[in-house]
């Protein structure tokens, strides 16, 4: 493939690369970095229940266990956003969000995220502007196999000016500390409809027909989704074991394009 952007192929994909990317320079004019900003910016987490705080300078040495959100995620009528909980396969909990555009991002780390720990409104930055104070929460902290992600959520059309100052500033806590920060404001095309296909895949399941040996064979062949289910004798169980493959990575496709019969499937870690 000449662009691989989007891409699962093979375990070199990481989940940023089904986001468009969103600038933060606009956002970045607009902070006090001056000499000794880290000694002067700070930021707080929970730990055992309790509220600490401290410079953002020493923020990368905070150990992740018993860390805990810094809200709670709470439900009533009428309310115009949508929390709720998601069940990760990665870490067998359930984790909060706080909107539909989070719990995306959820399945996405789920997915592609080679994901170890992640945690919900897991700090606040209070930094300076060249006018004032501001406080900025980000959505998640992920420890990944790859690298530890400071995230933020938050659609596209949706992002104003203060938006991308809280945003620039968390990158620049984020990279103090040797970490990686991402805003996801946007999903390649197709990726929301294929991680929905695979979605509801992604659970232990029982390969009673010992069918799954027989696609991971096939699939060395280079051969098409609908080619390798159509190629068993049971080929409504097949369609359902190979989105099952799929979500664990056994076998990769390519989320730049739609997921149909005609996607070429691969071992996970192969090249087209």
């Amino acid at each position: 493939m000449s662009d691989t952007r989007g891409s699962l192929w093979s375990h070199s994909c990481t989940w940023t690369d089904l986001l468009v990317p969103v600038s933060l320079d606009a956002g970045r004019g607009g902070l006090d970095l001056s000499d000794g900003w880290p000694d002067r910016w700070t930021a707080t987490w929970k730990y055992a229940g309790d509220e600490i705080a401290g410079l953002v300078r020493h923020l990368g040495q905070v150990p992740v266990a018993s860390r805990g959100p810094m809200r709670g995620f709470t439900w009533r009528r009428e309310q115009r956003h949508r929390p709720g909980l998601e069940s990760l396969v990665s870490t067998g909990r359930l984790h909060g969000f706080e909107s539909l555009e989070e719990d995306q991002l959820l399945v996405a780390l789920d997915f592609a995220g080679d994901l170890l720990e992640v945690l919900s409104q897991p700090l606040r930055i209070r930094f300076r502007t060249a006018e004032k104070w501001r406080n900025h929460t980000p959505d998640f902290f992920a420890v990944t196999r790859v690298g530890t992600w400071l995230i933020d959520v938050r659609p596209r059309d949706l992002i104003e000016s203060e938006d991308l100052e809280s945003f620039a500033a968390a990158e620049d806590v984020a990279l103090l500390c040797g970490w990686h920060y991402a805003v996801a404001a946007e999903w390649r095309p197709h990726v929301r409809s294929t991680l929905g296909a695979l979605y509801g895949k992604r659970r232990p399941t029982r390969d009673v027909l010992g069918i799954q040996v027989d696609l991971l064979a096939h699939a060395e062949e280079g051969v098409t989704f609908g080619e390798l289910a159509a190629a068993q004798t049971y080929w409504p169980v097949a369609r359902a074991q190979l989105l099952h493959l799929l979500w664990h990575r056994r076998l990769g496709i390519d989320l730049a394009q739609p997921l149909t019969d005609s996607s070429r499937v691969v071992l996970a870690g192969g090249v087209s």
